[in-house]
């Protein structure tokens, strides 16, 4: 019975630890629900909502940092699904505003470009209301507004996340 019941906790240990990259996409806002605005700043410092870029086509928005390397790793996948998928998804990225000032934000955007809107989210408004575990969060939304995927990290499938919102 003892070797029976070691055998059993292996195997709940052994699925509890496979299902831990799938309870990942559950850390954040919840899937299925509408996603919120806020306020945000372009980078010429004008205020902007970002429920205007809602619910009117596909919207991928990722919290990124510029001192973040999982979203410098993830950023070949934006930069791919962006040449896919830009003629009809929208792409939002919303500059968090921990460690990094709006002109440092400005800076790396002249430098490197990053596809779709980059915005700043000074007080963190927008983050807190889709409750960001870390940065490179993706939340992909449908055209509907409502959230289709949450993901974190620097090798998230931005392609089966964006074909969920079609």
């Amino acid at each position: 019975m003892t070797r029976l019941l070691q055998h059993a906790r292996v195997a709940v240990a052994a699925i509890a630890l496979t299902a831990a990259p799938a309870l990942a996409q559950d850390l954040g806002i919840a899937v299925g629900e509408k996603a919120p605005g806020g306020p945000l700043e372009t980078l010429t410092g004008q205020t902007v909502d970002l429920g205007s870029f809602l619910g009117k086509q596909p919207t991928v928005v990722e919290f990124w940092a510029t001192w973040c390397s999982n979203c410098k790793q993830l950023e070949p996948s934006v930069r791919a699904a962006h040449a896919k998928y830009g003629a009809t998804v929208r792409f939002v990225t919303v500059a968090v505003s921990v460690n990094q000032s709006a002109e440092r934000v400005k800076a790396w955007q002249a430098a490197n470009k990053l596809p779709g809107e980059l915005l700043y989210d000074r007080k963190g408004t927008v983050s807190g209301a889709y409750d960001v575990p870390a940065t490179s969060y993706v939340v992909v939304v449908d055209k509907t507004g409502k959230i289709v995927y949450t993901g974190v990290g620097g090798t998230q499938n931005l392609d089966a996340a964006i074909k969920k919102a079609m």
